[in-house]
């Protein structure tokens, strides 16, 4: 059995149960509060050094890091899949997850938020903006992205949901939780509003989780 340990609102755990419940896999939730700093206790820390959610512990392995996760869980269950396969386009859906994964998240994460305020003493409103400028940068580039394919179904690649929408979705989550205006982006909105419809996303929705409060 997986044991998935993470936080509801940890757009990096949102990202993996979304891609265990595309594929139907069955996991143990572990509930691990970031507010709380439970990931900083010495039990975790033992279980991932970095301190991060989520992991995984599987047939005596640990697994960090969401885009490694993600990778195992598309190679261990290949179907439905998560990417394409024909190699360029491959490389482009991880291109368009990276872009959310590496240059959006890791900036807007809730060290780093922390970090503004105790060490640069930023306040809420310049903590806010910080969060909506690198949204926004992001998202006009892969709109831009997503209006350039003219075959594009109703989600990021082809007619299904996959590693793109792994990391869109939540990143959506965050931007709506921080007031972020989303109204520049329609195609990214109605790929949210049709995974939104999907029981994939709900049952990975924070709102859905045991630990939501």
């Amino acid at each position: 059995m997986i044991r998935l340990y993470n936080y509801y609102r940890s757009g990096t755990s949102h990202r993996v149960r979304i891609a265990l419940h595309l594929k139907d896999i069955p996991y143990e939730y572990v509930p691990v509060n970031l507010l709380e700093k439970e990931h900083k206790s010495a039990a975790y820390l033992a279980l991932n050094p970095q301190g991060l959610a989520p992991a995984i512990t599987v047939d005596g392995h640990t697994l960090t890091q969401s885009p490694a996760i993600l990778e195992w869980i598309e190679e261990s269950w290949p179907e439905p899949p998560l990417l394409p396969t024909d190699r360029f386009d491959r490389a482009r859906v991880r291109a368009m997850a990276a872009l959310i994964a590496c240059d959006i998240h890791p900036i807007n994460n809730l060290r780093i938020l922390n970090a503004l305020k105790s060490e640069f003493g930023a306040d809420q409103s310049a903590v806010l903006g910080w969060i909506a400028r690198w949204i926004n940068d992001g998202f006009a580039a892969l709109e831009t992205m997503l209006n350039a394919d003219c075959q594009r179904g109703d989600f990021c690649f082809g007619k299904a949901p996959g590693l793109v929408e792994c990391n869109l979705i939540p990143q959506v989550y965050a931007a709506r939780r921080f007031e972020v205006d989303l109204t520049p982006f329609p195609a990214i909105t109605a790929i949210d509003a049709a995974c939104a419809a999907l029981p994939a996303f709900e049952k990975a929705h924070p709102a859905n989780q045991p630990d939501a409060v």
